[in-house]
């Protein structure tokens, strides 16, 4: 039901095999979807992935430090260069409005197509995208106003019920073709109803991805609902230590203990300090969470992709781990 792309996971600066964050989310099939975060660079990723910005139908900014958001104004600006016209709808804090308008009025941008702005901080209940998709902002603990993006996922099924359509011996073909597409059809002089033989199933999942934050526990009433995770895992907690909490990240044991108590069932981790982007950095990573948190989890890569199912079951889809190249 949702497909996670990650055009981006670390934090602060790229290294080579790492690009700041950026996450491409898609529903089901369709070829539209939806950006969370775009540091600078994000739209050479998303060339890369093979994704089309002709299909981006909404961008979600976590917060206003660089790392998340130097990306975006070139990004709408070659949307335009190559031909787009519909509208994008961008969710963010209000001072990347201020800097997209200082922007278009210093650089002389002229975008050829709508920008629909809309201040996370006014968000008061999940923002309906369409028929498949919400979007719930989230407040987190950082040196800025950061938020994390409940993102549900919506999927409706119409089945015939061959039970009751071999009841009244209604023969397959064009008959049951019509049935499936909605219509009512004309049997044996009678009128049989759509509703009556369409058996309609709904289907969600719940995903959460987080901006940069420093109090994973905030996040534990919406987690409870919540089939994955996505959060930053900046350090290991040794490394944290040193650090000191100016920096306001989280490390991979925070993440992993409150994912333990909460019983969560998939994380994925991401947004990793430079000093993990090596096979051994990453192990690190990965041996810290598996020490506190027993569920399924990932440590993401720059072009890993997941899929999370309509039974809300995660698996990976493709690696991105530059050392398996």
């Amino acid at each position: 039901m949702l497909k996670f792309t990650f055009l981006g996971t670390s934090s602060g600066v790229p290294s080579l095999t790492r690009n700041v964050s950026g996450l491409a989310i898609q529903s089901g099939k369709s070829k539209d979807w939806i950006l969370i975060d775009a540091g600078e660079g994000t739209q050479h990723r998303i060339q890369h992935a093979k994704l089309s910005l002709q299909h981006l139908k909404a961008i979600c900014i976590t917060h206003v430090h660089g790392d998340h958001c130097y990306g975006l104004l070139g990004l709408l600006a070659s949307a335009g260069m190559n031909g787009r016209k519909s509208p994008i709808i961008l969710i963010a804090p209000k001072q990347i409005q201020q800097w997209f308008d200082a922007t278009c009025q210093l650089t002389e941008l002229f975008l050829p197509y709508p920008i629909e702005f809309i201040d996370v901080n006014l968000i008061d209940q999940p923002y309906v995208l369409n028929e498949q998709m919400s979007i719930e902002p989230i407040a987190l603990s950082h040196r800025v106003a950061s938020y994390a993006y409940g993102i549900t996922a919506i999927q409706t099924q119409r089945k015939l019920n061959i039970e009751k359509l071999n009841q009244l011996e209604i023969p397959k073909g064009k008959l049951w073709g019509d049935l499936q597409q909605g219509q009512d059809i004309e049997w044996n002089a009678q009128t049989i109803f759509n509703q009556d033989i369409i058996i309609q199933t709904t289907q969600h999942v719940y995903a959460i991805v987080g901006g940069d934050n420093d109090q994973p526990r905030l996040l534990a009433d919406k987690c409870k609902d919540a089939d994955v995770l996505i959060h930053e895992t900046t350090y290991t907690q040794a490394v944290l230590d040193k650090v000191g909490p100016g920096p306001m990240h989280s490390s991979a044991k925070m993440v992993a203990e409150f994912a333990q108590d909460i019983q969560l069932p998939n994380l994925i981790a991401t947004h990793l300090s430079p000093r993990y982007h090596d096979q051994a950095g990453v192990q690190a990573i990965q041996d810290e969470i598996a020490q506190y948190y027993q569920g399924l989890f990932f440590i993401a890569n720059d072009f890993d992709q997941y899929e999370l199912n309509a039974q809300g079951e995660l698996s990976q889809l493709h690696s991105g781990k530059p050392w398996e190249k």
